[in-house]
């Protein structure tokens, strides 16, 4: 049985390989393996994102990849804000290694911060006084509703003032249920577009903060 994307140190046998990341203002060759998320392709929630989000503004200096995999949207996210500094973040050891070569391959390996972290503490290696002004995440919903529920709010609690976060979820796998409990724990959330299935999601910053506890 192959492993779980989300498996800290993936058991199934390397199979290298490249895929291409073809948008409108960037293509580059991104390396992948077995036993992380999509090794065979872009996915396409994630080519979504990154053709429908808003592009970082001038003022972004920290952005957000949670669950990182291979690190197609860190790398993009790290093209398209040349001064900022990018945290990718996965538990998944082999997929961090990816993203590092993969932001090294296209001339960002300086501001792109692959690390791996727990579901405990899935912000591990980030500095506490860093927030976020921006978070591009097509998040690991097959983790479970609690732990999702954990990495979610771990992160938006790091939101700047004026931050957002731009979440792909698949509509078959809860995108509309999520819009609502983060709705629902004060999180101002709208969708900006519904394609294929997907919905993506934009977060505000909360209004109330969300210091509740995370429910399953």
């Amino acid at each position: 049985m192959s492993d779980h994307y989300f498996a800290p140190s993936p058991a199934t046998d390397s199979r290298p390989r490249t895929v291409t990341l073809a948008l409108p203002d960037l293509t580059v060759a991104l390396r992948t393996d077995a036993g992380v998320f999509s090794p065979d392709r872009v996915d396409a929630g994630t080519r979504l994102l990154l053709l429908e989000a808003p592009p970082p503004g001038p003022a972004v200096r920290h952005v957000l990849d949670l669950g990182c995999g291979y690190g197609p949207i860190a790398v993009a996210a790290a093209r398209r804000a040349p001064e900022a500094q990018v945290w990718a973040v996965d538990t998944n050891e082999r997929a961090v290694s990816l993203c590092r070569a993969n932001a090294d391959e296209a001339g960002v390996g300086d501001r792109v911060h692959a690390l791996v972290v727990t579901p405990d503490d899935p912000l591990a290696g980030v500095p506490d006084d860093v927030r976020f002004d921006l978070v591009w995440s097509n998040p690991p919903i097959r983790v479970g509703k609690a732990p999702l529920h954990r990495l979610l709010t771990t992160a938006l609690d790091r939101l700047a003032p004026d931050g957002e976060a731009v979440l792909v979820v698949h509509k078959h796998l809860g995108s509309d249920s999520l819009q609502r409990w983060l709705v629902e724990h004060g999180w101002p959330t709208e969708r900006l577009v519904s394609r294929q299935g997907y919905r993506l999601l934009r977060v505000r910053r909360s209004t109330t903060g969300s210091d509740d506890e995370v429910m399953s």
